[in-house]
């Protein structure tokens, strides 16, 4: 079964004063069994944020980290910036960003249920007829 990983399990797997660092790793242990995606744009935003937050060697290690295929990169195609245009619209009153409205995009298209993440976002998604699915989201 697959399992998206989002920015924030990432970020919070790569700095130990996160407040989520010994959540996220002691999860992390467990999910590693599972088959763990994300996408391009979540490698470009963690690059961003751990290099400002922690420095470049860090963000080159969480780059290679990903590259040696621990994490299947999934790529964000135009049908999944024009849905991710519509949820945008559709949760106006949210302010999910780019990056969370093109990962629950790709989510969607690759039928991926379950989430590695400590945004919200994740948990306020709603999808499918009436907005009644929702993600699995890690933690609970």
């Amino acid at each position: 079964m697959k399992i998206f990983v989002d920015t924030s399990a990432f970020y919070a797997l790569a700095d130990e004063s996160d407040r989520n660092y010994p959540h996220a790793r002691n999860l992390y242990g467990s999910l590693i069994r599972e088959q763990l995606v994300t996408t391009d744009y979540i490698l470009l935003e963690c690059w961003f944020l751990i290099g400002n937050r922690l420095g470049r060697r860090v963000a080159i290690e969480f780059w290679d980290g990903l590259r040696s295929g621990i994490v299947e990169m999934i790529k964000v195609e135009s049908q999944d910036l024009n849905q991710a245009r519509e949820i945008i619209k559709r949760f106006s009153d949210q302010d999910f960003s780019l990056v969370d409205a093109t990962s629950f995009a790709v989510m969607e298209r690759e039928g991926i249920e379950r989430a590695f993440a400590f945004d919200p976002h994740f948990r306020i998604y709603r999808f499918g007829k009436g907005n009644r699915q929702y993600f699995s989201v890690v933690p609970e």
